[in-house]
Formats: C-alpha cells, structure tokens, sequence
C-alpha cells in the first residue's frame, strides 16, 4: 500500500522508523554518532576534576573539567577495556583504571601504565578514545565522531545554524538549574519531537496550557508565530498555573519576548520552551526503538536563585503536567504503531513542522 499523491495528508515516517531495531541502529551511525548531541548544562562540571558519565547512543562518555576547558572520553581502559569511572564526581589527579591501574591525565594522555614501560605501549594507545566538546549558552554538546566532524567542518555553529541569532536576548550563560525532571518514556524519541512539534494535539490533551496559551487550541493550533513568540491570555506572562510569577522577567528581552512564549527544537534531541523569567531545556535519551528517557532542566536567573525564599515549585508543577500529558499521548501513539497492520500515519496541514523529521531523516540516513 502506498499513499495517495492525490491526498491532502502528507505520510509519516513508515513502521520501522517507530519499531524496527535495524533501523534503531542506522540511526545510531548516522545520526547520534554523527552529529552534536546535548548532553545537559556546563555548570554541572563547574569544580576542577569535576566529571559525569553519560550514555550517549550506547557509548559511555566521561566529560570532566580540566581546569578552564572541558574534556571528553569513551569510558574505557586503552589497556583491555574496563570501565574507569561511573556516575559523577571529581577526580583527583588522574582517571586511573581499577583494573590494572593504568591512569590517564584528564586531557586523556596516558601518564601511568605499571610495570610497563611507556614506549612499550603502542602509540596509537597511549591516550583515550577522544569525544567531541562544545557548548553554546552553557549549554553542553558532544560529538562521537570529532575526527569526521572537524574534517567535514561540521561545526556546533553549523549544526545550531540560525537558532543563537534568533535567542541572542536570552541569557542562557548566565541561567543555573533549579530543578530538574526526569521521566523514563516508552516511545521512541521521534515521537516525542514529532509531538513537540506540533499544537494539533494541544486543545484535547492539555486543557492547563491552554488556558494559559489560548493561541495553542484555536484552529487546531495553525498558523502560529513562532519567530515573534506566542501570547499568553491577558495578564499572564509566563508558564505556570497561573501565568504569572513573582520573579522578574529576563532584563535583556525584548517587550515581545516579555509577553510572549517561544520554542525550538535543535535536532537531534534538545527541545527548548523560553518563558520570560525561565527556560526549560528537554535533553532526550534514546534508549531503544521505543524507550526515551527525558531530562526537563528548569533554567533560572542567578539573581532571582538567590533571593531569599527562592522556590521553583510553581513552573516545576505546571512543566510536570504539561510533561505527563505529553508522554501519556506519545507512548499511545507508540502502543498503536506496533500492530501489523499500521505501515504509516498521515500528517494534517496545521503539522506542517512535524514533516521536517522526514527531512531530517532521510537527509542523513540516505
């Protein structure tokens, strides 16, 4: 069965895309392996030897503070690959394996290998596999391939292409983490941005952000401006029950963007909502064919962090049921996808920016 040329609704993606494990592990190389990943916020390695391990794709990453740069690493001995760090922490001195003791500097450089002399080991051998490290905005990207990367210019300023340009009155180096959310999803993560991408869905699933956000129901949620930002009802400003706060709105926007609601989503897997006085910055996860997990960082200024009595409460509660809502949604729609008889869905004129991850996909996976 083929779609139509004649129809009105575009295709989706077909099944597999959602569901086949072959196609879990194309995307793997072309995508999670090839290109900028963000892996959550730089002040998390704010100390000297500061460190996390993170699995980006299925490959374990150390990132770790080495004085004023950042370093990152596959996760393993060069000596006969054990695992040298887990979870988070700092390290003092030098990474040192808990095998045979090898040790690394925190730029990678082997710097101890016992009862072996240096010029014994390979040359090819004596630092760690290299990862890929950048940021923007404090916000912290990684690169699986960095050799690939550099040779093809592929660049974090070529990946993030408009967007910095387009969010320069925000200041998200200056924003520290208040609260963070985390939720195991069983969906597979195209789903998710599908869903982030589009407002159709908003008017039935989320009668709160809508009340907030009247913009976001009507017409199905069509024609919304997303380069000027979206209104909020009369009186409200920012994402919470109410639509307002006692923090102050960012000082360096402009009138609009201190009234207005604005989002990107930064391919692979970064989905950003910019309120006036926060920000929320989804990291998802792909774990498999149909399991995501996502990371909701609430971004706030340090100023208003500081403030006696400074509570988040009100944007993490609104932002946890908008979350739930969406994840509801979308592990239905991958409950749905698995039956044998679906081959593909159908995209309606207000998705229009859904249709871009057929792009995206098929621009990398050929």
């Amino acid at each position: 069965m083929k779609p139509s040329e004649n129809l009105a609704l575009e295709p989706s993606l077909p099944r597999a895309a959602y569901w086949d494990a072959g196609f879990y592990a194309r995307e793997q190389h072309a995508i999670f392996w090839d290109q900028w990943f963000y892996a959550g916020r730089t002040e998390q390695l704010a100390e000297d030897g500061a460190f996390r391990v993170l699995d980006v794709a299925g490959e374990s990453v150390i990132v770790v503070r080495d004085g004023g740069a950042l370093r990152a690493h596959l996760n393993f001995c060069r000596h006969r690959g054990s695992r040298l760090l887990c979870g988070e922490g700092v390290v003092r001195g030098a990474i040192r394996c808990p095998y045979h003791s090898w040790a690394y500097a925190l730029d990678g450089r082997l710097v101890a290998s016992p009862f072996v002399a240096a010029e014994d080991v390979p040359p090819a051998a004596r630092r760690l596999h290299r990862v890929g490290v950048d940021h923007w905005g404090g916000f912290l990207f990684l690169h699986l391939s960095p050799e690939k990367a550099e040779g093809s210019r592929a660049t974090l300023s070529a990946q993030l292409g408009p967007i910095p340009q387009r969010l320069s009155r925000y200041p998200f180096s200056d924003l520290r983490i208040a609260r963070s959310l985390r939720y195991d999803v069983a969906a597979n993560w195209k789903v998710l941005l599908e869903n982030y991408n589009e407002c159709y869905h908003c008017a039935g699933v989320h009668p709160e952000l809508c009340r907030i956000v009247p913009a976001f129901k009507r017409r199905g949620g069509a024609d919304l401006d997303w380069e000027r930002g979206i209104p909020h009802r009369d009186g409200a400003w920012t994402f919470t029950a109410s639509g307002t706060s006692n923090r102050s709105a960012f000082a360096t926007l402009s009138a609009d963007e201190k009234e207005r609601h604005k989002g990107e989503l930064i391919y692979p897997n970064f989905m950003l909502s910019l309120s006036a006085d926060h920000v929320a910055a989804f990291s998802l996860w792909p774990r498999g064919p149909a399991q995501t997990t996502v990371v909701c960082d609430l971004l706030f200024g340090p100023a208003e962090v500081a403030k006696p009595g400074f509570d988040p409460s009100d944007a993490a509660e609104f932002w946890d049921v908008v979350n739930r809502q969406d994840w509801r949604v979308c592990e239905g729609v991958q409950a749905g996808m698995r039956s044998r008889r679906f081959e593909f869905g159908y995209y309606a004129p207000m998705e229009d920016a859904s249709l871009d991850i057929r792009r995206y996909i098929a621009g990398l996976l050929e």
